[in-house]
């Protein structure tokens, strides 16, 4: 067995073919939907990730602009920045690009960004929305791995469901997500004991620790479908993620690479949550 490889790229190209119908179709109404991303600071990763975000509005008609402040920033400008660009009516959806420098209280931050253009939700309503089921704005990298689910036909209800990690903005919502379509849903640590005895149980693995090659080749049940959001950068300079691939691949049924497997889709799930915001 050599599992099928779920091209991240491939189906973001397609949500985004998508978008920019939705997107003309909000532009004969006269309304063009607007992101703007908040970047603090000079974090070469975070540069990169805001350079694809602004490269995916541009390809579909959606508005985008970049408010860079130095990392010397004080909370006061930041947060004075978010309140600003709540009030512009030109502006559907507000990103905070995380992470950001040491210093500033990121929870305060993120809570400033007003719910109906929090596209990233990230915002206390929209996560207490998710928990209870109906979620205008579901996280962008959980809400791009269900899409992914979805393009392979697999049905989750019933299944067993491993999550491991924690995160806010991945495990938690992940979880809650895989909860909705009636999955089994177990959710793990690093630190879990006897970690491989959850993840050989599962039909569908999500790993997101930030810990590469975490997962192997042994620990997953043959025909699991395997979803690596970890991106990591080796010595070398290679980007790895947190599933050991080459042990993984005889194994699993379903895999995602990394790069080119969930990174797209988180991007490409931004657009679909500001074009919502815009109405679309």
């Amino acid at each position: 067995m050599t599992a099928q490889r779920i091209d991240g790229k491939a189906l973001a190209d397609q949500v985004l073919s998508e978008c920019r119908a939705r997107a003309d179709a909000l532009a004969t109404r006269g309304t063009r939907p607007g992101l703007a991303v908040v970047l603090v600071g000079d974090n070469p990763a975070s540069r990169a990730y805001v350079r694809n975000k602004v490269r995916a509005c541009g390809a579909v008609g959606v508005h985008s602009e970049v408010i860079e402040l130095p990392a010397s920033a004080s909370q006061a400008e930041v947060v004075e920045v978010v309140r600003r660009l709540n009030v512009d009516p030109s502006i559907h959806g507000i990103l905070v690009q995380l992470p950001l420098p040491a210093g500033l209280d990121e929870p305060a931050i993120l809570a400033e960004v007003m719910a109906a253009k929090d596209v990233d939700g990230f915002h206390a309503l929209n996560r207490g929305d998710l928990f209870s089921g109906h979620t205008r704005f579901p996280p962008c990298t959980p809400a791009g791995m269900m899409r992914m689910l979805d393009s392979i036909d697999v049905p989750l209800r019933g299944r067993e469901a491993v999550v491991i990690g924690r995160s806010n903005t991945v495990g938690k919502p992940m979880a809650l997500l895989l909860l909705g379509r009636d999955a089994t849903v177990t959710v793990c640590t690093s630190k879990t004991v006897d970690l491989a005895a959850h993840t050989r149980r599962a039909d569908v693995l999500v790993v997101a620790v930030g810990r590469p090659g975490l997962v192997t080749g042994d620990m997953v049940k043959p025909g699991a479908i395997v979803l690596d959001v970890g991106i990591n950068r080796t010595d070398d300079g290679r980007l790895v993620g947190d599933v050991d691939f080459a042990s993984v691949e005889p194994v699993a049924g379903y895999l995602t690479p990394v790069p080119g497997g969930v990174g797209p889709m988180t991007v490409a799930m931004l657009v679909v949550n500001t074009i919502a915001a815009a109405g679309g």
